[in-house]
């Protein structure tokens, strides 16, 4: 197999093993150009942030190119290092030895996702090594304060206008706002698969509550299709700008609602409608603690959570 995959030179002549695997390494930018192989990470940053804050047709705020350019400061140890020789053993030191909170690891990690994205998509690299990054540290950021049955009878009440079938989907799912970036839609089922953060978190199925299918498709046609790219950025001042024009900014503990409170929501009304505790943890993709506990007790089929989130009743107000 090695001898197959060699140069052409090095078959023809009488070459050690030793020999043979350096000649390989050598040669194992196959036919990517100089310029590809010898690019640092710094570099690469340049050419992805100008195509997707100078030459991309969607203009992005100020907010979310200040986001992109804290994150690249975070990961000054890959500055100089060849993109294609990073691993994802790089990337994870990055995240486990940065001291900053948990929202500034994400930022990061979107960060070597889009930086991925954009290297594959030009022939940079043959793998992207970011999927198997994870954030090891408990998120400190669940802080919030679910919406209220009254704010939720108001937003049913407008539940025609695309805006808020997004804030509906996002309550009646659970998923966080980052984890729409990346969901896939299974239509035949009815779920959406998907999630961020955690292990436990990571690729969950969570089945589509029938109020909220409609919505889900009508996401899944624009975003899941590959026909647009899902902005978190864009989807938060989205939300805030739509609870404005409802009068709903304000929770009833007098805090700004954020788009997190959606997932509170959802938490709450698992508890209201008597989901059992087990779905509710998987279908937030929270974790089941120790291995005895996954194994034994950490389990439920598709159908059986429908059966659960179905549970949940919606105001009559459609």
């Amino acid at each position: 197999m090695l001898y197959n995959n060699a140069p052409g030179d090095i078959r023809r002549s009488s070459v050690s093993f030793a020999e043979l695997c350096a000649a390989m390494l050598s040669n194992r930018g196959g036919n990517r150009s100089p310029e590809h192989i010898d690019i640092t990470f710094a570099e690469l940053y340049d050419q992805y942030v100008e195509q997707k804050y100078e030459k991309s047709k969607k203009k992005l705020s100020n907010a979310s190119r200040g986001s992109t350019r804290a994150a690249f400061n975070n990961c000054k140890q890959l500055h100089d290092k060849k993109f294609v020789d990073i691993r994802k053993a790089d990337l994870q030191e990055v995240i486990d030895t940065c001291p900053l909170k948990h929202s500034s690891l994400e930022l990061i990690l979107s960060l070597f996702k889009g930086m991925y994205s954009y290297a594959l998509q030009n022939d940079i690299v043959e793998k992207d090594y970011s999927q198997f990054v994870t954030i090891n540290i408990p998120d400190d950021d669940e802080r919030g304060v679910p919406f209220s049955a009254d704010a939720l009878d108001l937003l049913w009440q407008h539940s025609d206008r695309e805006d808020v079938g997004m804030i509906l989907l996002m309550i009646y799912t659970g998923f966080r706002i980052a984890a729409f970036q990346n969901l896939t839609y299974n239509e035949t089922e009815q779920y959406f698969q998907g999630g961020v953060k955690t292990a436990a978190g990571k690729n969950r199925i969570v089945p589509l509550h029938p109020a909220v299918q409609g919505f889900a498709r009508s996401f899944a046609d624009q975003y899941c299709s590959g026909s647009k790219t899902f902005s978190a950025h864009t989807c938060r001042a989205s939300f805030h700008a739509t609870l404005s024009s409802l009068g709903l900014s304000l929770s009833g503990a007098g805090t700004k609602h954020t788009p997190h409170d959606c997932r509170h929501t959802f938490s709450w009304l698992c508890d209201k409608y008597g989901v059992d505790d087990l779905s509710k943890h998987l279908l937030m993709g929270h974790s089941l603690g120790n291995d005895v506990e996954k194994s034994v007790y950490g389990h439920r089929t598709v159908e059986e959570l429908r059966t659960e989130i179905e549970k949940i009743q919606v105001p009559d107000c459609r």
